[in-house]
């Protein structure tokens, strides 16, 4: 009987055989600083989709793969009624099932040293924990943060007016040396420490010089300077061995109270934590702002349409950055919204890459951005990261199905794909990189075991194969992909292939379905507090 924890639910083993599109750049949307000031040239590299956004992840899947270092999503919460046509069992299993196939391509993207941070509130976060604990493993997981999200409570709740939302989070590769980022220490946090007897290393705080469980070695008495002898407590031992601990005293390193009679204590200096302090799990909205900062953020964008009804305030996304990245790492959101991850991630000068399904994604994320990179934007966190104006994106758009059915209910390339789009996206699907050669007409696209695909529409000839093997070398490997072919035209040929399109691909995946949302007719709703 096998020992892992797995979530069981009605169509579990349905998994959708999603379709990798490929993405066309809308040129007129792409967007970019006039100059490239003094920024780094990656922070042009960014990617701003519009589209379902289990077919973006897909098209994301092989170009991204081990290249993000943070994932933050904010994925529709399942409230009891998200589901139309459904009743509540079928609804949390559909819920579940469009998670775990967004999830299961996030976790390629991420980095080795990468992590994942997922907003989710108490309707769904015990059954999407279980549901990570299985796909990204237990081990993996690092904790639940706790976010105040509002403040007043709501008087006309009958039992409990909920305040908060968590984020679950998870490392790819939770090993013994892996940690994240320290937060910058505060005034309040410096002030802790304090010189009571005028060291002069400088201020300083005590810890707790006993440890459990008790380790034999170190359960030994101290005499303190004013004669009085201690022990561990019960079940611990001290932190330090004998000989260890005379040198920390030597050093005066230990603290016994001012009268030199109390239990001894660690002195730990200002001087060596300098370098930030270790976030605690629970965030509060003095620190990280909540639902109503958030509100007003998008307010003053100045958008003419109604403000979101649960977006982050940018200081929540600035606390998650600073943890889980650094200038020039990649920062990728998949339920986009009003593009607050992005707009964050820009002014940290992060790398960036954003799918948004809605229209939104014009109306909100594009224009948004563009008051970012132009410098007109000084809300949220443009003062606390320094942020003036520059970088830029791309915008793109995700390709139309590559196969349709005619009016015979015959299988045809989609009429809409000219031959470069055929050639990209048939190498998406065979596991090759697009990258046409200026030499060679038929090496289209490559991967790394010396092979190549050729893509073409033509009828594939004798004359054809003689043309290619003038060029092709003995270790290299031709695949062909087209509409027709002589028979047996590269028989006894072995560093060539032939299919036939698009036959040989119709069994790869589900052509034709363009939308895998998770049809939330009923987002969470969260009582309006009145503004502050």
């Amino acid at each position: 009987m096998s020992n892992k924890l797995e979530l069981f639910w009605f169509g579990k083993d349905d998994e959708n055989n999603v379709e990798p599109r490929i993405l066309i750049e809308d040129k007129e949307k792409s967007y970019k600083a006039e100059s490239k000031t003094l920024l780094d040239d990656a922070i042009y590299d960014n990617v701003l989709i519009h589209g379902d956004n289990l077919l973006g992840l897909k098209a994301l899947e092989k170009s991204y793969a081990n290249k993000i270092k943070c994932i933050y999503i904010d994925p529709p919460y399942n409230t009891g009624s998200a589901f139309e046509h459904y009743d509540d069992n079928l609804e949390h299993s559909t819920w579940l099932s469009l998670m775990r196939d967004r999830l299961n391509i996030l976790y390629n993207l991420l980095t080795d040293d990468g992590t994942i941070w997922i907003s989710i509130d108490a309707d769904e976060s015990h059954y999407l924990k279980v549901l990570c604990d299985e796909l990204f493993g237990r081990k993996n997981f690092i904790d639940e943060v706790v976010w105040q999200r509002s403040f007043s409570p709501i008087n006309l709740k009958k039992t409990l007016s909920r305040a908060h939302d968590t984020i679950l989070v998870y490392a790819k590769n939770y090993t013994y040396d892996f940690e994240l980022g320290k937060l910058p220490r505060t005034a309040e946090a410096n002030s802790r420490y304090k010189n009571p007897d005028n060291d002069p290393r400088g201020p300083w705080t005590s810890g707790d010089l006993s440890v459990g469980p008790a380790v034999e070695a170190n359960i030994y008495e101290i005499t303190t300077p004013s004669g009085r002898k201690v022990l561990p407590p019960a079940g611990y031992s001290w932190r330090l061995n004998k000989d260890r601990f005379a040198e920390f005293v030597a050093d005066n390193r230990i603290w016994f109270g001012p009268d030199g009679n109390n239990t001894p204590r660690i002195k730990r200096f200002l001087c060596d934590v300098k370098d930030g302090v270790t976030p605690m799990t629970w965030w509060t909205r003095e620190e990280i702002g909540d639902n109503q900062e958030a509100k007003r953020e998008i307010k003053a964008l100045g958008f003419s349409s109604k403000p979101f009804d649960t977006p982050k305030p940018e200081r929540l996304i600035e606390r998650i950055l600073t943890i889980a990245t650094k200038p020039g790492d990649i920062v990728l959101d998949s339920f986009l919204g009003s593009g607050t991850t992005i707009a964050v991630a820009h002014k940290m000068k992060r790398r960036w890459v954003g799918i948004e399904m809605e229209d939104t994604a014009y109306i909100y994320c594009k224009p948004r951005l563009d008051k970012i990179i132009n410098g007109d934007e000084k809300g949220g966190v443009t003062k606390s990261t320094g942020w003036t104006s520059g970088g830029g994106y791309k915008f793109y758009e995700l390709a139309p199905t590559l196969i349709n059915e005619d009016s015979f209910g015959q299988s045809v390339i989609n009429p809409e794909y000219n031959s470069d789009m055929l050639a990209a996206a048939i190498a998406i699907h065979e596991g090759y990189k697009y990258n046409p050669s200026k030499e060679c007409y038929w090496k289209q696209s490559n991967n790394e075991n010396n092979s190549y695909l050729f893509v073409t529409t033509n009828h594939v000839t004798k004359q054809v194969i003689d043309s290619i093997l003038v060029d092709l070398k003995e270790d290299e490997h031709l695949l062909i992909s087209c509409k027709s072919y002589d028979t047996n035209v590269a028989a006894g040929i072995k560093n060539i292939s032939i299919k036939k399109i698009p036959q040989s691909l119709l069994k790869n995946c589900e052509f034709g379905k363009d939308n895998y949302n998770l049809n939330i007719v009923c987002p969470p709703e969260y009582e309006e507090e009145d503004d502050e």
